[in-house]
Parts: C-alpha cells; sequence; structure tokens
C-alpha cells in the first residue's frame, strides 16, 4: 500500500470495438464504457488514489458521426447528474480539463455546477478530459506566456500554465484496448510516467485488471534519469539510515 502511485491516467479504449464483437451498435459500447468509469473511480477511491484522470473525450472525437456524439453527449449529462451525489458523500473534486467551450451550452453549466458543489472534496481529485489535445493544451499555454513573456519561461513556470496547473504529473497511465500509443494525451505531464498498455478493452476492465496495472507499476524501478545506485542512497536518505 505504501507504494501506490499517487496519480493514475487512463485511456478508456475499446468501446466501440467491444459492441462490434458482439454486433453491437457503437453507443451499447459507450454505455457499457459508463459502468467501467463509475466501477473504476470507486476502486481507485477505495484504494485511497488522491488523483485520477480519465480521457474521455479528445478535440479529435469530436469529428466523429453526429449520432455518436449525441450519444456521448447524453451520457454524459447522465453520468454528471447520477453520480453527483456519491462524488460529494465521498470527498471527490471533480475537475474537467480541456476545452470545455466546445461542448453544448447545457453540458457546460452542468459541469461547472458540479465542479461548484464537489470543490469542498479532499479525498480524491477525478478529473476528467474532456474535448482535450495535449498539443492544443500546449499551444494554448504558449499563447498564454506571449502575454507576460517578462518573466523567465521554466519547466516549473510552463507547467503552471497548463490545464494541469494543480495536479502532479501521473505516476502510471493506463491504456485499455490494445492500441500501443498515447493519442495526444497530457503529452508535457507524462514524461516520467510509468506506461501500461492492455489488451482488455474498457468496458471489461475490471476490479482485477485495474489491480494488475497497479501491481506492474509496483515491480518497477523509477529511477527519474539516475543510477539504481543513487535512488538506492536517496531513499536510505529519506529514512534516515
Amino acid at each position: 500500500m505504501a507504494q501506490l502511485p499517487r496519480h493514475i491516467a487512463i485511456i478508456m479504449d475499446g468501446n466501440g470495438r467491444w459492441a462490434k464483437r458482439r454486433g453491437l451498435n457503437r453507443i451499447y459500447g459507450h454505455r457499457e464504457g459508463v459502468k467501467a468509469t463509475k466501477r473504476v473511480v470507486r476502486i481507485a477511491r477505495e484504494l485511497k488514489i488522491p488523483y485520477l484522470t480519465l480521457f474521455a473525450l479528445s478535440t479529435e472525437n469530436l469529428n466523429r458521426p453526429k449520432e455518436e456524439l449525441n450519444a456521448l453527449f447524453d451520457l454524459l449529462r447522465d453520468y454528471i447528474k447520477k453520480e453527483l451525489d456519491e462524488l460529494i458523500e465521498n470527498g471527490i473534486r471533480l475537475k474537467v480539463i480541456g476545452r470545455l467551450e466546445l461542448l453544448p451550452k447545457d453540458i457546460q453549466l452542468l459541469i461547472k455546477d458540479a465542479i461548484e458543489k464537489t470543490k469542498k472534496g479532499k479525498d480524491m481529485v477525478l478529473t476528467i478530459a474532456l474535448g482535450y489535445g495535449a498539443r492544443d493544451e500546449i499551444l494554448r499555454a504558449v499563447e498564454k506566456y506571449s502575454q507576460n513573456p517578462s518573466k523567465k519561461l521554466t519547466e516549473k513556470s510552463f507547467s503552471k500554465l497548463l490545464d494541469t496547473r494543480d495536479l502532479p504529473d501521473p505516476d502510471l497511465l493506463i491504456r485499455t484496448g490494445g492500441e500501443m500509443r498515447v493519442s495526444n494525451f497530457l503529452l508535457w505531464q507524462i514524461a516520467y510516467t510509468e506506461l501500461y498498455f492492455t489488451k482488455t478493452l474498457w468496458p471489461d476492465f475490471s476490479r482485477r485488471h485495474f489491480l494488475q496495472a497497479i501491481r506492474e507499476y509496483q515491480r518497477r524501478e523509477r529511477r527519474f534519469g539516475l543510477t539504481s545506485e543513487q535512488i538506492s542512497k536517496k531513499k536510505k536518505s529519506a529514512k534516515g539510515l
């Protein structure tokens, strides 16, 4: 338990393929994907993971067929309305990153209301990426800096211009669905994140799969560019040995 990741990010992939394999419309896959999302949020809360970030809708996804987009928006509306009370009761603060203005107006209002009502949550920060693209985020950060370029630009100061300014970088990034790429997600933030890919499609992603990803993370040695010996010395120093 002492070696749990502090921040887990997930690319929730495979809803469409899950439905296709069953001869169903892609929308059914997205509905099952919402169930997996609820399941993972609850497990992360039980494990006392402080930060969980979910990639729900990319800027590229906004180019999908209108019927599928409308279905996704309906699912998002339902999720916010039905889960809000549980988020509040469990001390979960909701945060949204991305281009909120690209979403329907009523969803924007729902999100802003949910963010306001959960702002006192101290047990976990649930971040949902909506209308999000990492390159777009970086460009927006550069634009912000260009408006006030007087301060010296450092990695730390640049990070404060990003949507994730009040979040630590992810320790573990999980991608379901079998694809082995990061798909324009948190490109700046995952420089030293441990990556975990699984063929399991998102609707099938269970408690067991989530714990397997964490166990694999715990097996790895995170060196951040240092040697194993240097890491060992730092750990001993931290323990006062």
